[in-house]
């Protein structure tokens, strides 16, 4: 009985879940002027609320968190080897997930990437 109460649950969630999300289309959307500008403690806002994003710091911040990610992956491989014997599979596999990387870095560093600021 249990396994067919779930089962009724599921797919009365997955037709009514579109349903009610397309009622949501029929009612108009009221935008009103206090509720599209910023909070700023009762007072005026001073500028543009909506300024651009900019995209030289989000390639960035991609490129930290890849080499971020790298580094928590190379520390328990390089416990390992510290560790254990250098098998060649083991050595093999390193070098060729550093030689990726390597590869990347030098491709974003010649793309310009990395550079924060424009050189004129």
């Amino acid at each position: 009985m249990m396994k067919y109460t779930i089962s009724v649950l599921f797919i009365l969630c997955v037709l009514f879940l579109p349903l009610i999300g397309s009622l949501t289309k029929w009612y108009p959307s009221q935008t009103q002027t206090c509720k599209m500008t910023a909070f700023e403690c009762g007072f005026e806002p001073l500028g543009e609320t909506r300024i651009p994003f900019s995209m030289r710091f989000f390639v960035l911040v991609v490129l930290f968190l890849i080499f971020d990610v790298e580094v928590a992956l190379l520390l328990p491989i390089l416990t390992k080897i510290i560790n254990l014997s250098w098998s060649t599979n083991m050595c093999v596999t390193l070098m060729v997930f550093l030689m990726i990387l390597l590869f990347g870095l030098a491709y974003e560093w010649k793309e310009g990437s990395l550079n924060w600021v424009t050189q004129s």
